[in-house]
């Protein structure tokens, strides 16, 4: 690998994709990806956002969101409603179908921090969390 291993960027992506292996994992029994999963939960924590605001947090391509909306809509996980105060947007909400697969998803992925808090230690889990909290904030 010569100096790559040596990048920590490079590190960082190793991890991402250790950790995203093991998301999916998690998630396969369930029929949705890590994406899915982070977009029921940003409807679950805003009721009525529209889907513009989603690809902002979470740093999605509209049309990539829009396909993948259409999908948990197809699922009957998502519902979407024309605003009323502008007709371009869509405002999603969960279903209760939604809603109560993402009671079951969220300790499967809870399983993957887990496995992932064993793999590097409990005190450098806590420090990584901490270390990484500041990308929270960026868009």
């Amino acid at each position: 690998m010569g100096d790559l291993s040596l990048l920590l960027g490079y590190r960082i992506r190793r991890a991402q994709l250790w950790v995203f292996k093991e998301v999916r994992r998690q998630l396969a029994d369930f029929d949705i990806s890590p994406a899915q999963f982070s977009v029921l939960c940003v409807i679950d924590a805003n009721p009525g956002i529209n889907q513009l605001a989603i690809a902002h947090l979470l740093s999605i391509e509209r049309a990539g969101l829009g396909r993948l909306v259409d999908h948990l809509q197809g699922r009957g996980l998502v519902r979407r409603t024309a605003s009323s105060i502008n007709r371009r947007y869509y405002l999603l909400y969960l279903t209760d179908t939604g809603l109560a697969l993402l009671h079951r998803l969220r300790p499967a992925v809870a399983s993957s921090d887990k496995a992932l808090a064993a793999k590097i230690g409990p005190r450098a889990y806590r420090e990584l969390q901490r270390a990484l909290s500041i990308f929270l904030q960026e868009s």
